[in-house]
C-alpha cells in the first residue's frame, strides 16, 4: 500500500499557507480554518458531532431534506428509527465540515497517516497503460478519499467550480499531485485523454446533473434519480476498469478506514438505463457500509419525471417532512425491492 504523494513532496504547514494566498485564498478564510487544522482529530470530530447535533435539534431544510431522503430510500424503516439515522448522519455531517480544515492545510503526509486500514486496494491495481475510472461518493471523507487517490499514481479529478472557498479547494486538491478537470466539455476531454495515457481518474458520481443531456433517471434505493451518464461513456470508450472507493470515518477520531469496491459488471452496459442503473447500485453498495456517513443533506432527488412532484418542500418539523415522504411513495412508480440497510 502506498501512501506517499506521487507529485508533491512533504510540505510543512506554512508552505500550504503560502500555497494558498499564491492561489488568491482569502487570508481570513485561511486564519479561521488554521486552528481546526491542528487539533486532535477526536477534538475535531467531537466539535463536529456537538455541531450536527445542533442543526438535528433546531428546524431547518438540512434537516428536513435529510430526513425526507431517508424515508425515500430506507421505507421499511419505522419513524423513530429513521428519526434517529437522519440525527446520527447530521453529526456525521458536522464532522466532515469541521474535518475539512485538516484535510485541506496539513501536508499529504501528515494527512495520508490519519489512514488506519485499507480493504481491496487490489481492485485500484491494473496492468501498465490501463486507466482506471474511479467513483467516490459523498461518504464519509471524500476529500481523503481523493487525496488517497492521487498518492497511488497519476490522477486527473473531475472538478465543480465551487461558489464558495472554490480557490482553497483547488489548492487542497492538487497539493496532492492532482489534476483538475473542471466540469464541461474540457474537463471531459482532459479525462478521457488521463485515460488513454493509462492514468486513474476521480469522479463524485452521485451529483445530480443539471443539463438535459448525458443523464437518464434510475433508480436510487428504488427512487428514481436523475444520474449520469458521463461514467458509462467513459467506461466504455476507454475499456478502463471502475471502482468505487470512499473513506470511512472510524469511531472517537481514531483515524480513517479506506474501501475499494468493484463496480457492478453493467456500469458499462450498452443500454443507457441499465448502466445507470448499475451506478446507482455501486453507491448504494458503498452507502452499506456506514450508512449514517452518507450526504443525506443533498437534493438528490431535485430533478423530477415529468408530471412528478417536488421532493424538497413543505414545513420544517419531522412530522410533515415523514408524511410527505410517505405520500411521495405512494404516489411513483417505485422499485418494488426493499431496501436492508439497518436504521
Amino acid at each position: 500500500m502506498s501512501l506517499t504523494p506521487n507529485a508533491a513532496p512533504p510540505s510543512r504547514g506554512r508552505v500550504l499557507v503560502r500555497r494558498c494566498v499564491r492561489h488568491s485564498v482569502p487570508w481570513l478564510l485561511v486564519a479561521l480554518l488554521w486552528p481546526l487544522a491542528w487539533l486532535p482529530l477526536r477534538v475535531t470530530h467531537a466539535l463536529g458531532g456537538a455541531l450536527g447535533a445542533l442543526i438535528a435539534t433546531v428546524p431547518n431544510r438540512q434537516r428536513r431534506n435529510a430526513l425526507i431522503n431517508l424515508a425515500l430510500c430506507l421505507p421499511q424503516a419505522t419513524p423513530a428509527a429513521t428519526v434517529r439515522l437522519r440525527n446520527r448522519s447530521l453529526r456525521e455531517f458536522g464532522k466532515t465540515y469541521l474535518e475539512s480544515a485538516r484535510l485541506w492545510l496539513r501536508s499529504p503526509v501528515s494527512t495520508l497517516a490519519l489512514v488506519r486500514e485499507v480493504r481491496g486496494l487490489e481492485w485500484l491495481r491494473r496492468p501498465a497503460g490501463q486507466g482506471a475510472i474511479v467513483l467516490s461518493p459523498h461518504l464519509g471523507a471524500w476529500e481523503l478519499a481523493g487525496l488517497f487517490l492521487s498518492a497511488q499514481g497519476p490522477t486527473t479529478i473531475f472538478y465543480k467550480p465551487q461558489r464558495y472557498a472554490d480557490a482553497l479547494i483547488q489548492a487542497a486538491r492538487r497539493r496532492g499531485g492532482a489534476t483538475l478537470a473542471p466540469i464541461g466539455t474540457h474537463g471531459i476531454r482532459a479525462l478521457t485523454r488521463a485515460l488513454a495515457r493509462g492514468e486513474a481518474v476521480g469522479i463524485l458520481p452521485d451529483q445530480a446533473p443539471r443539463a438535459e443531456r448525458g443523464a437518464v433517471f434510475a433508480p436510487f434505493f428504488g427512487m428514481p434519480a436523475y444520474t449520469m451518464l458521463l461514467v458509462n461513456r467513459l467506461a466504455r470508450k476507454s475499456g478502463a476498469r471502475v471502482v468505487f472507493l470512499f473513506a470511512e470515518r472510524l469511531p472517537a477520531g481514531q483515524g480513517y478506514r479506506i474501501h475499494c469496491l468493484p463496480a457492478p459488471a453493467d456500469i458499462a452496459s450498452a443500454d443507457p438505463q441499465r448502466a445507470a442503473a448499475a451506478l446507482n447500485q455501486g453507491i448504494a453498495d458503498c452507502v452499506r457500509h456506514c450508512p449514517a456517513q452518507y450526504l443525506w443533506p443533498y437534493r438528490r432527488f431535485r430533478e423530477r419525471p415529468a408530471g412528478m412532484p417536488k421532493v424538497y418542500v413543505g414545513a420544517l418539523d419531522d412530522a410533515a417532512a415523514l408524511a410527505h415522504a410517505a405520500r411521495l411513495r405512494r404516489n411513483w412508480h417505485v422499485d418494488t425491492v426493499v431496501d436492508t440497510v439497518s436504521a
